[in-house]
């Protein structure tokens, strides 16, 4: 098993005949693999990452069959990026990003606008 995580590439290939050959042992590898990520995270981000593989976990575990669970796993993941509180919302008001996360040390941003126009090459 310590072969699988030395390496960074991902061989799709293996994977899959792993998954249809021994489905216990590619079962045993994919959650090493994911406990493996979630131990490298910072330490901020850990608990988050724990959480949403949880409820991958457990949409994997309620759904009728695999594609049942992808479709509904993809659904949530676009709900994230998409949503109210989505990343491409949070990326477009960066000042409420910021001031959302109520931390001492954030600077201020700054508009590089004014810089646009004052410099024209």
């Amino acid at each position: 098993m310590a072969e699988e995580r030395e390496t960074s590439d991902f061989d799709f290939d293996r994977w899959s005949k792993m998954a249809q050959q021994d489905p216990e042992k590619f079962e045993a590898m994919r959650q090493q693999l994911i406990n493996d990520v979630i131990e490298q995270a910072p330490l901020h981000l850990k608990q988050r990452m724990a959480g949403l593989q949880w409820q991958v976990d457990q949409i994997r575990k309620q759904a009728n069959n695999p594609m049942v669970a992808c479709l509904q796993i993809s659904q949530k993941m676009w709900g994230n990026v998409l949503g109210e509180k989505g990343l491409l919302n949070a990326l477009q008001e960066p000042k409420k990003l910021l001031s959302a996360l109520k931390k001492e040390h954030v600077g201020k941003v700054l508009s590089f606008e004014r810089y646009k126009s004052s410099k024209r090459v």
